[in-house]
């Protein structure tokens, strides 16, 4: 693997919706740059160089005012790319570590100092060769005040993680949604599934994003937002936003991010919506301190 990628569109549109202030781009990352901080010996795509200066000024482009910095897996366990753009933020951002399970309690002090709220788990088998649940469950045993989990995984494998998602101790962030067929709409099985899931704890949250990736009709992602923004309405406090910039694999499907802000109001569409989803939930979760 030695070709790198560019998964992010180069000249993304002014957004006609414009965030209230304060508003969290709950889910982006960051990659290298590779000089400075090299990507992991395990990684399954090589991208070009996205920094921190890259995702500020994209950030202040969309009218955004914080990130919420999701480790990326190219990235492995070093959360040092990371870390640095949370250093460099003057606090405006805050993130999720990806973290071997053997981890320090002194080394999880460490990155709570660094700005760090929560820890990842990753079931995607195309991204990651392991992901030991009973490894995870320890850890998540050992965590830091006010911090949460953050799983990803697809649909499919939901029945299976069940017993292992009841079992974390602290609350839950839900990438994706657990990348529901949105074709099937807003009552479909695997929609249905997943509120049964949220259903299950009070404590568990979900980020309603990544249309470019869930639905296959395109830009302007229709399907999503009618499978999407009844979830968004009935549980308007445990719902998140963000762009995913700069979006993992997705090279050969670069989303303009002015459009994906554009469907926020298509998802939330009354301000007291829109202000729980990007300022008040990501609030609590990541500057609850």
């Amino acid at each position: 693997m030695s070709d790198r990628i560019v998964s992010w569109h180069s000249n993304p549109s002014k957004p006609r919706f414009v965030p209230p202030p304060g508003a969290v781009d709950a889910h982006c990352h960051i990659f290298g740059p590779m000089a400075e901080f090299p990507f992991s010996p395990k990684a399954k795509y090589l991208p070009e160089d996205a920094g921190a200066e890259q995702l500020f000024a994209l950030r202040d482009h969309l009218g955004f005012s914080r990130n919420v910095i999701v480790q990326a897996s190219c990235h492995g366990t070093d959360n040092a790319a990371t870390l640095d753009a949370i250093a460099k933020s003057e606090g405006k951002a805050r993130g999720v570590a990806v973290v071997d399970p053997a981890i320090s309690d002194v080394e999880l002090a460490a990155l709570h100092d660094g700005g760090i709220r929560g820890i990842r788990f990753n079931f995607l088998k195309r991204l990651v060769d392991d992901a030991p649940k009973d490894k995870f469950l320890e850890v998540s045993r050992r965590l830091p005040k006010d911090w949460h989990v953050v799983i990803y995984f697809e649909a499919d494998i939901l029945e299976e993680l069940w017993s292992f998602i009841d079992a974390i101790p602290v609350p839950l962030v839900i990438d994706h949604m657990g990348r529901p067929d949105v074709t099937q709409g807003s009552d479909g099985p695997d929609m249905r599934a997943f509120r049964r899931l949220l259903e299950s704890r009070e404590d568990i949250w979900f980020k309603a994003t990544c249309p470019d990736r869930l639905d296959p009709t395109g830009d302007p992602w229709n399907m999503f937002a009618d499978a999407v923004a009844p979830l968004v309405a009935d549980y308007p406090d445990r719902c998140l936003w963000g762009t995913d910039w700069p979006h993992p694999n997705m090279q050969d499907n670069l989303a303009d991010d002015g459009h994906l802000v554009d469907m926020i109001p298509r998802l939330a569409p009354t301000a007291d919506l829109q202000r729980r989803l990007l300022v008040d939930n990501p609030d609590r979760l990541y500057w609850g301190d």
